[in-house]
C-alpha cells in the first residue's frame, strides 16, 4: 500500500508540481453542503429541534505566512429551516406531540481557522485546520404557528480537514470537510397561542427559551486560483 501511494504521488507530481510559496494569496469558489447535527432543550412545550441543510455558493481567502502554514477565511450565508419535534401542545388545547413549523433563518458565519500543509512534495497536498466562527443569525421568520423567533449570535469553535490537487500552476482543486461546533440561544414568542381561559399563561407562552445546538458539517468542493 505505501508502494502504490509513492507512485500515486510521483505520478501526480509528474502531471503537476507547483508547491505554495511564503506571502502567497489564494481565491477560491466553492459549492457548500450544510448539514447541522443539532438538537435543543425546549422549555415548556418540550421536544426537539429541526434544522434543515443548506447548499450555497462560498468565496474564500487564503494566505500562506510560510510555504505550510495558512490562514483561511471563508464567506457565505445560508437559509435554514427550522422547526421543532414532538413537542407537547396540550396545556394549551393541542396535541401532545407536535411538530412545529418555526419559519426560516438566514445564518452568516464567517470563519477563520489556521492551517498546516502537509509537504508532500507531489501535486496533491491535504491539510489540517482548526479556528474560530462568528455566526450572525438575521431575516429569521417565525412561521404560521407562533408570533416570533429569535436567535443570539455566537461565537463557535471550527475544525477541517482539506486537500488541493494542482491543475496547472495557477489553478488548483479542492475538497474541504469542516465541522463547526455551533450553539444560539433561541427564544420563542407563543403568547398568541394563549387561551382565553387561561391568561395567566401569556408570559410562559411569550419567552419560551429553547438553547440549541446546531454543530453543522460543511462539505466543500471548488476551484481555487492562485494570486
Amino acid at each position: 500500500m505505501k508502494k502504490l501511494f509513492i507512485m500515486g504521488c510521483l505520478l501526480a507530481g509528474s502531471i503537476s508540481v507547483f508547491s505554495q510559496k511564503s506571502n502567497e494569496w489564494r481565491i477560491r469558489a466553492r459549492g457548500l453542503g450544510i448539514v447541522p447535527q443539532e438538537s435543543a432543550g425546549i422549555g415548556v412545550v418540550g421536544g426537539d429541534i429541526s434544522i434543515g441543510a443548506a447548499y450555497i455558493p462560498e468565496l474564500d481567502f487564503t494566505y500562506f505566512f510560510t510555504k505550510n502554514i495558512a490562514a483561511e477565511l471563508i464567506l457565505g450565508t445560508s437559509r435554514h429551516t427550522v422547526g421543532t419535534k414532538g413537542s407537547d401542545l396540550s396545556a394549551i388545547g393541542g396535541p401532545s406531540s407536535a411538530d412545529i413549523d418555526l419559519g426560516k433563518v438566514w445564518l452568516l458565519p464567517p470563519t477563520l481557522t489556521l492551517q498546516y500543509h502537509l509537504p508532500l512534495g507531489c501535486g496533491f497536498k491535504p491539510y489540517a485546520g482548526a479556528g474560530v466562527n462568528y455566526t450572525i443569525f438575521y431575516n429569521a421568520s417565525s412561521g404560521p404557528v407562533v408570533k416570533n423567533v429569535s436567535y443570539q449570535n455566537k461565537f463557535g469553535f471550527a475544525t477541517q480537514l482539506g486537500i488541493d490537487y494542482d491543475i496547472s500552476k495557477k489553478l488548483y482543486l479542492n475538497i474541504d470537510v469542516k465541522k463547526i461546533f455551533l450553539k444560539t440561544d433561541a427564544t420563542v414568542d407563543a403568547s398568541n397561542l394563549t387561551p382565553s381561559a387561561h391568561p395567566e399563561l401569556n408570559s410562559v407562552l411569550g419567552n419560551i427559551g429553547a438553547p440549541t445546538k446546531i454543530n453543522p458539517w460543511v462539505f466543500g468542493i471548488g476551484i481555487g486560483y492562485k494570486l
